[in-house]
């Protein structure tokens, strides 16, 4: 009896590390990932160069942008062309709460998201019972209506005045408000890598390859991709709230559509449907992208021919080269393995 009782105690040993083992998986957190969001939270600390500081910050943050991006467009192939504009409405919300009103520029990060999110709910209602290109242009309609009311709205917004906010942090250094956008930015990728790794991601999935497929598979296309679209846009409204109150003062352009291709560009040349390759990508592109910063609306032309090359050599991104390698690399050292998988 004695032995049949510990037989059976000693599988439960293992269950607990094998769940948290699964959770990180499915949270994204394997050793690998660990590792890199350990050396970005550490290497900060060894700079002492405040310009090379705010690159830094800035790419975090165009990185998070992408990512939050890539859940539409990656997943669900619908391109938000309106994205920044929902960045913006999130930064404009909790500016002119905390201008207006008085009110703290941390309580923006509750109100934002919510402006972002209710606004993305609708869009996403009005438009993703569309297909293709169609969707894409309403989201675009969406974005340039809400810079449009910006501009025009000068008692409220001040237009191209700019609206002046308070800042987050009363120091001037880059390096507190780094930790500050840091686990913001590791929030929204533990949290899009838990809705992607879930069967929730498992339909997104499906409604990018076929949605005609999906929906006889008795996924909900409305459904999914609106819930999609609304989390995208609530994400982006919350690191409207950073740029808000990072930046100090707001501007219809912060909406436009140049700061949309940006991103998709960040996005897609990282590796689109894999969630951290825009964050990659962001530390390669906004340094040099910074660089050429002198060559004024050229540099979106630049943009546009690495998007160019990017798609018709490495379609899979920075990822998909950063794997193809790894394949490589594990194919050299096990040659065993792969001549005896092959006669067998």
């Amino acid at each position: 009896m004695e032995q049949t009782q510990r037989s059976t105690a000693i599988p439960t040993k293992g269950l607990l590390p094998d769940r948290l083992r699964s959770v990180l998986k499915s949270a994204g957190l394997t050793p690998a990932a660990l590792i890199l969001w350990a050396i970005l939270a550490i290497a900060p600390l060894f700079i002492k160069n405040e310009y090379f500081l705010r690159l830094i910050v800035v790419s975090l943050l165009f990185g998070a942008q992408a990512m939050a991006f890539d859940l539409t467009v990656g997943y669900i192939n619908v391109v938000n062309f309106g994205f920044a504009a929902f960045v913006g409405l999130g930064a404009y919300a909790s500016g002119l709460l905390a201008v207006k009103l008085g009110l703290s520029p941390w309580l923006g990060f509750i109100v934002g998201p919510i402006a972002a999110g209710i606004l993305g709910f609708v869009t996403g209602v009005l438009t993703l019972r569309l297909r293709g290109i169609y969707a894409a242009v309403m989201a675009w309609f969406v974005g340039l209506a809400l810079m449009g009311l910006a501009t025009v709205l000068v008692d409220l917004t001040r237009g191209q005045l700019g609206l002046v906010t308070p800042l987050l942090l009363k120091a001037n250094a880059q390096l507190p408000y780094f930790y500050v956008l840091l686990p913001i930015a590791f929030g929204i990728y533990v949290i899009l890598k838990l809705v992607t790794n879930s069967n929730i991601g498992l339909a997104f999935k499906a409604l990018g390859q076929n949605l005609d497929a999906a929906r006889a598979s008795g996924i909900d296309p409305v459904r999914y991709r609106v819930l999609n679209f609304t989390l995208s846009c609530t994400l982006a409204g919350f690191l409207g709230v950073f740029y808000a109150h990072y930046v100090g003062i707001l501007t219809p352009s912060v909406m436009a559509t140049k700061a949309t291709v940006e991103v998709l560009a960040i996005d897609y040349i990282g590796g689109r449907g894999f969630i951290w390759g825009g964050m990659l990508a962001a530390f390669l592109v906004i340094p040099v992208f910074e660089y050429l910063r002198p060559l004024m609306e050229l540099r979106y032309v630049i943009y546009g021919v690495f998007l160019i090359l990017t798609m018709i050599f490495y379609p899979g991104g920075l990822v998909g080269v950063i794997q193809g390698v790894g394949r490589r690399i594990a194919k050299v050292l096990s040659p065993g393995d792969s001549k005896g998988a092959g006669a067998g």
